[in-house]
């Protein structure tokens, strides 16, 4: 009973963070990845607003390097709920040489997406972006507030944060600032896994253990893909595993399971000594690496 009373709370919370932006910003857009925390989202908003129908589009910014069964979640969501979605490429950005393919071992596209946000940003004027970051994931996050300002530049300064005492949200902005909105910024990975058990929200295959060809580096399961450089020493095995996080290809490792339904997935949960964030790849580029993208404009 404790368990869902908090998972009420929770929710609330996000249905009112909601419904906050709604009221106080012009334009604002839902990130969406296709991935269980932005699912979680598009349900929170579907409640928050119902019976009408989200009142602001969502958008994916494609690495062009994500896996398939994610995309093809994706697509399939949005037409099934009759929702706006807005995708924009970082091959666009790369073609028009406002980034630079990165090459090499670690090479990953997970940080070019940042120019091809801003641009999004700025070609629809968006002024609020909601995202399903969550503090528990990582420590720049943590620094976080809900309602999170960035300047005219996309950048966010971790020293110039609103107070947010008794929930109440400052929406107001300069011209040409835009927020980053975080509704489930105090959910745990446990809670989300948790509230789609309750709501039995469907979620890609790729969350659930299956058997998929990878390689190992550095002590991490790598997905072996045309996207993803491997050393020709470095052997393909086929192997049973699961993703506790989707993201591109070349910065997302899977982990050993055998989870293949929700209930099984929230067990090994509440047993893992692991985070989440363990298994993000680009995470190990450096000590600071989220909160190096998160000052250039990052999620």
């Amino acid at each position: 009973m404790t368990d869902k009373l908090y998972i009420n709370q929770l929710e609330n919370e996000a249905i009112y963070i909601m419904r906050e932006v709604a009221a106080q910003f012009k334009k604002p857009v839902l990130l969406f990845s296709g991935g269980k925390d932005s699912i979680t989202l598009v349900r929170l908003a579907q409640k928050a607003f119902y019976p009408a129908k989200i009142p602001f589009p969502l958008m994916h910014i494609d690495t062009g390097h994500n896996f398939p069964e994610t995309i093809e979640f994706r697509d399939r969501l949005v037409e099934e709920l009759g929702l706006e979605l807005i995708v924009r490429n970082v091959q666009d950005s790369i073609d028009q040489g406002k980034v630079k393919e990165e090459s090499g071992r670690y090479s990953s596209r997970n940080m070019l997406q940042t120019t091809t946000l801003l641009d999004a940003i700025e070609e629809f004027k968006f002024d609020a972006c909601i995202g399903g970051a969550r503090r528990d994931e990582e420590k720049a996050r943590a620094k976080e507030r809900i309602f999170s300002v960035r300047d005219d530049f996309g950048q966010w300064d971790e020293k110039n944060q609103r107070p947010e005492l008794f929930d109440m949200l400052n929406g107001q902005i300069d011209f040409g600032q835009n927020v980053r909105v975080f509704p489930i910024s105090n959910w745990t990975e446990l809670d989300v896994w948790t509230y789609i058990e309750r709501e039995d929200l469907e979620i890609p295959s790729i969350y659930f253990a299956h058997k998929r060809n990878v390689f190992l580096r550095d002590g991490l399961i790598w997905s072996a893909s045309e996207h993803v450089y491997k050393d020709e020493d470095e052997e393909v095995e086929e192997r049973m595993v699961r993703f506790r996080t989707v993201g591109d290809m070349s910065c997302t490792a899977a982990v050993d399971s055998y989870a293949t339904t929700i209930s099984k997935v929230v067990s090994e949960i509440r047993d893992s000594s692991i985070s989440e964030r363990g298994a993000r790849i680009d995470d190990k580029r450096s000590e600071a690496a989220m909160e190096e993208r998160k000052q250039q404009g990052y999620f």
